[in-house]
């Protein structure tokens, strides 16, 4: 189907691009959609197939609103993925979209985003392709690295690492392609950052953020920051002052809300230790 195919192209604006520069990009393709399945006359399958490419778009605008700091217009676009995934039968979709809601919900309610954590597994079900559960398995990790839970935490990540290891058994959907080890060691060390566990933190972000392309300045940017946390977390002040000062650089220009915000606890932080000069340094560019 050329739409599948149209958001799949799509998709990949997201490596580069943040949700302040794609919002308006997948919501009109979302909305186009909606339109062609009020307006239009078509088969069943049809209309099924067009509720599970509007349930992908929904997603992806969801995604950029949500990184552009519009959380009200991902919650909503989030559910409304929801429901057009049901309505087609596609599981896999339905159980994405309780896990982005899961991973918006658990700064404000850590109880509520992890039961929606562990509701999108349900939803998807042990059929789901091997990258879907390793994706929403990461997340339900997340939510309890979040809810200061150290044992589901690595639970849930040994059962992301699992499903990875079964290989592509099942066709395999295109908006899950992008989870693969590294991802999983990126996500592997935000969580022990968060569960204040530095010496598991550290060595895991620093391999794989070595590897980790330029390119994608957002996301690298956003790591690095846990990167920095763990420095803190560990005493370690001239070396989290060294990666912020690479997370500021990165992120300069990034159309996102998220690298800045996540920066902002650690530049609070740094403020206790001006008399180290890499810090005051980067106190400085640090400024707007």
């Amino acid at each position: 189907m050329q739409l599948r195919q149209r958001a799949t192209r799509l998709r990949r604006l997201d490596d580069v691009l943040g949700g302040g520069d794609t919002f308006r990009v997948y919501l009109g393709e979302y909305q186009a959609t909606k339109t062609m399945l009020r307006d239009g006359s078509y088969t069943e399958a049809t209309g099924h197939a067009l509720l599970s490419v509007l349930s992908e778009q929904a997603q992806q605008a969801g995604w950029a609103a949500f990184d552009a700091g519009k959380h009200a217009d991902a919650s909503s676009l989030y559910e409304d993925s929801r429901q057009a995934a049901v309505e087609s039968g596609d599981a896999s979709l339905a159980g994405n979209a309780l896990a982005f809601l899961a991973y918006q919900r658990v700064d404000a309610d850590h109880t509520a985003g992890t039961e929606t954590a562990i509701q999108a597994c349900h939803v998807a079900g042990p059929d789901a392709a091997p990258g879907v559960r390793a994706l929403l398995n990461e997340r339900l990790a997340w939510t309890y690295a979040i809810s200061g839970n150290a044992g589901e935490t690595e639970r849930a990540l040994d059962a992301a690492e699992a499903a990875l290891g079964e290989g592509n058994k099942n066709p395999q959907p295109d908006w899950a392609a992008w989870v693969d080890r590294n991802e999983l060691q990126v996500m592997t060390g935000r969580c022990w950052t968060e569960l204040r566990r530095p010496l598991r933190a550290v060595p895991v972000l620093e391999d794989v953020l070595a590897r980790y392309d330029n390119t994608h300045a957002r996301d690298k940017s956003l790591y690095l920051s846990w990167l920095a946390d763990s420095y803190l977390a560990a005493g370690e002040v001239e070396q989290a002052a060294a990666v912020t000062g690479r997370a500021l650089e990165l992120s300069a220009g990034v159309a996102s809300v998220r690298p800045r915000a996540r920066l902002a606890p650690i530049l609070r932080q740094l403020r206790d230790h001006y008399d180290v000069p890499a810090v005051a340094d980067v106190l400085e560019r640090a400024k707007p």
